[in-house]
This record gives structure tokens, C-alpha cells and sequence, in this order.
């Protein structure tokens, strides 16, 4: 089950830029629990990004990138002290909810005028911190961000890849390590790599609003499942 969780994660993310911590986090933290689940995606989706950002790193925007990473590494810490402190059911029901609101914000389209600009790259990178560090899911916010931006997509995913790598970075620092065993950590590296493989097979074959469309619909359907799971932990008798 983890290596087809972390499979799926990575060849999504190589299509879409951004895709790994939507499919995977609600799976994994079902799997393996809420903060192993977490830490595991950061490290993963961190991975992935390192080796996508190789072949785009020259149309980064660090204009708009290092003001939006700058405000992620501010709110990281918050994200991982709430992670620390709620119960196990609260802490899947805030996860799942995070989750589904930020992948129908991004199915919708949302215009957001306090994303645009300088206050929109800040806004964003600090949301996403928050949201990264808390329940692994950092890239809606700056997708909403590009979006408003009017970005295309082959200028979205390099700087997608590159925020991965800060803010999985900072989320890691705060977060830790995930406990994984050394069978664990093979599995999820040979499956990360086949699926990163995999999603560079696919990509020249697959239409980009297919893929972002499946992406979505995947997240959408393990956000309303963790959030599932989290309501009947945290209802009387559940």
C-alpha cells in the first residue's frame, strides 16, 4: 500500500508540478497516522521537486518566489506546533478539510484579489507554509496564486517545483524526520523513483488539463475520506 500511495504521488507530480501531496497525504495519513504521513509527503514531494526543478531552474520568477518562500518559512512552525498539540481525530478532520477546501477552491478558479501581486506572492507563501507544515498540503495556495497571476503552465511548474523544495525544506526542519524502517524507506524510495519515471512517460502523452483534472479529483476523494475517518472519531461513540 505505501508503494503504490508514493507511486501515484510522485507521477502526478511530475505531470502536474504539484500533485504528490494532494493524492498522497490523505492516504498516507490514513496509513501510517497523521504526522508520519505528513513528514513522509514533505520529504517525498521535497524529492521530486529537487529533481524536476534540474531542468527549469532558469524560469523561476524569484521575484515573486523568495518573498512568497520567505512568508512560508514564517508560518511553518504553526503549522507544525498544531500538528504536536490536537488529538489524533481532530488533527484528520482539520487535514481532511484542508484538503477538500483547497482542491474545490482550485477546481473552481477562485479570483482572488489579495492573491495578485507582491501581497498576493506573500499571502500565498504564508498560507501555504501553514497549510505544508500542518497537513502537507502546501501547493493549492499557490496554484490560486498563478492562477491569479495569469501564469501559464510551463511558467507554473518550475516555480512550483522550486517553493516544493523551500517549503518541504522548512516543513522538514520543524517537523522531523518521518520513523520509517530501512524496508519503509527502500520501498518508498524505489517507488518515488518509478513513479517520477513513470509520470515523465506519461507527460508528452497525456493532455495537461486531464492530468490537473484527475489530480483533483483523486485529492478531492482522499480529503473527503480523511475527513470522513476524523468526524467519526471525533463524533460520541465513533
Amino acid at each position: 500500500m505505501l508503494a503504490a500511495i508514493v507511486l501515484l504521488g510522485g507521477c502526478v507530480q511530475w505531470l502536474t508540478g504539484m500533485g504528490f501531496a494532494l493524492v498522497a497525504v490523505p492516504a498516507l495519513v490514513l496509513l501510517l497516522g497523521p504526522a508520519q504521513g505528513v513528514v513522509l509527503a514533505n520529504c517525498a514531494a521535497g524529492a521530486i521537486s529537487v529533481a524536476g526543478l534540474a531542468g527549469g531552474r532558469r524560469r523561476v520568477r524569484l521575484t515573486a518566489m523568495v518573498p512568497l518562500c520567505l512568508a512560508a518559512a514564517c508560518t511553518v512552525p504553526a503549522g507544525a506546533w498544531l500538528t504536536r498539540r490536537l488529538p489524533h481525530p481532530v488533527l484528520l478532520l482539520v487535514m481532511g478539510t484542508l484538503v477538500t477546501a483547497a482542491v474545490l477552491l482550485v477546481m473552481c478558479g477562485a479570483r482572488v484579489p489579495a492573491l495578485r501581486g507582491g501581497t498576493g506572492a506573500v499571502t500565498a507563501g504564508a498560507v501555504g507554509g501553514f497549510m505544508n507544515a500542518a497537513a502537507g498540503v502546501g501547493g493549492p495556495p499557490v496554484s490560486l496564486y498563478a492562477l491569479n497571476a495569469g501564469w501559464t503552465v510551463r511558467e507554473f511548474v518550475p516555480n512550483a517545483q522550486f517553493y516544493g523544495v523551500a517549503v518541504n525544506a522548512f516543513s522538514i526542519a520543524a517537523n522531523g524526520a518521518p520513523r520509517l524502517t530501512a524496508s519503509q524507506w527502500l520501498v518508498t524510495a524505489a517507488a518515488m523513483t518509478l513513479g517520477a519515471l513513470t509520470g515523465a512517460v506519461l507527460s508528452p502523452r497525456i493532455p495537461e488539463h486531464r492530468a490537473r483534472h484527475l489530480v483533483l479529483l483523486l485529492a478531492l476523494a482522499g480529503g473527503a475520506t480523511t475527513m470522513a475517518k476524523g468526524l467519526w472519531g471525533v463524533w460520541p461513540g465513533g
